[in-house]
Parts: C-alpha cells; structure tokens; sequence
C-alpha cells in the first residue's frame, strides 16, 4: 500500500511540474492577465476537470507560480550570501553580491520576475501564503546589515525629528535589533535596488547604460553604503552617529 502511495504522490508531483511549466511558458507568450486553465489543460492534453484537481482555480495556479518566483529569487540571494565571495570581505560588497545574483535570476527569468513585480493582475489579490517567500530577499539584506551592526557598526545618519516615528514603526516591524535610522535606509536601499532591476528587465535602460554589469554593481555598492554597511576592511568605519535600537 505503500508503495502505491509513494508512486501516486510522485505522480502528482510530475503532473504539478507539468502543469506549472505550461502556465510559465504561457506567461512568456501572452502575460498572466491571459492565463487560462483550459489553455494550460488543452496543451497538456488534459480535460480541465482533471487540471483542477491540482489547482482549484486560476488564482491557486497564479499564486503557485508567484510563491515558486518569490522562493527562486529568494535562493538566489541566500546562495549568493553564502558562497565565499558572499561571505567575506566589505560589508557593502557582500551586500552588491547578493543585489548582483538577485538581478541575474531577474534577467535569466523576465516573465516570472514580471509576475512579482511587474503590474498588478486584474482580479487577484497574493494570498498570505505569498508573504514568507516574498520576505526571502529583504531577510538576506537584513542579515548583511545585522552582520555590519554587530561588526564595524552602521554608519547612518541621524533621522529627522519628524520621521522617527515611522522609522521607529518600521524598525519594530523589520528588524528590532537595528537602529531605526539604519532600517529606514534599508528599506530605501531596498526599493532602490528593485527600481534599478525593474528598469532593466522592462528595457528602460535601452539605448541609455550600456556597460550594464559594471553599472549595476557600482550602483548596489553605493546602495550598500546609503544604507550604512562599511565599505572597507574591518577598522575602517567609525561607530553610526545614530546607533540608538
């Protein structure tokens, strides 16, 4: 009995990598406002009474899709934080490393990148099950400045009067451990990098920065650094102005 189980689970698992390989290659020809159960069962040579069994509904498909490109994304920056390049050296060039393997998985996955931070899809609201991979990137840079923090320390300035509040918010939020100004530099630094991605991948640097590789990893560098992480070796960065949890 057993054995029979473990060969049907096997099975569903085979025919769930099918039928989400379809829906992507789908979103590469026609965008995710046009995925179809039908479409996707037509190819598969399934009848769609079949295809539901596995996903209920468009939206199961769509955030199944969602869930994979949030968790690839999310393990190419983990990876990327720990292979020795991404492990040693300056605090802001671990963090460009990781920013760099993020905007390859980008670039190697247009459709499933645009599917996450592309235009909204009519009619779908991401689920809760979304949010944990969605966080996968922003934990990694998180822990790269907790890293810095515990190290050389942040050198970020002190925050406006008027902003500590919401700096404050964020930082019980994100990351209680790091100075609020530090978190509300992250999560600009964190936008940023995004927008630099996005304008790649949707061709908005064409005809505009060529030389895009070494661009792009003096762009994450300087990032790092607006966010406070010590670009130089151990000693070289005084304590943060604003150090305050």
């Amino acid at each position: 009995m057993s054995a029979i189980r473990g060969a049907r689970e096997r099975a569903r698992i085979e025919v769930t990598a099918a039928i989400k390989e379809e829906a992507r290659r789908q979103l590469a020809a026609d965008g995710a406002v046009k995925l179809s159960l039908r479409a996707v069962a037509r190819e598969l040579g399934m009848v769609s009474s079949a295809l539901y069994r596995y996903f209920p509904s468009r939206d199961d498909l769509l955030t199944a899709l969602i869930v994979d490109a949030y968790d690839a994304m999310g393990e190419a920056a983990e990876s990327a934080r720990a292979t020795p390049g991404g492990s040693a050296g300056p605090h802001a060039a671990r963090w460009a490393e990781v920013a760099c393997a993020v905007r390859a998985w980008a670039l190697a996955h247009p459709h499933e990148y645009a599917l996450i931070y592309g235009s909204p899809v009519p009619g779908y609201t991401a689920p809760q099950d979304t949010v944990g991979p969605a966080s996968r990137v922003g934990l990694v840079l998180i822990g790269l400045a907790r890293d810095a923090h515990l190290g050389e320390g942040l050198a970020v300035a002190r925050l406006p009067g008027e902003l500590r509040p919401e700096a404050e918010r964020m930082a019980a939020d994100l990351a209680p451990d790091l100075p609020p100004a530090a978190v509300a530099a992250l999560v600009a630094a964190w936008a940023q990098l995004f927008g630099l991605i996005s304008f790649e991948v949707f061709g908005q640097f064409d005809r505009v920065v060529e030389a895009r590789d070494l661009f792009f990893r003096q762009a994450a560098r300087d990032l790092a650094r607006s966010a406070g992480l010590p670009d130089g070796p151990a000693g070289d960065a005084g304590r943060p102005d604003d150090a305050r949890p």
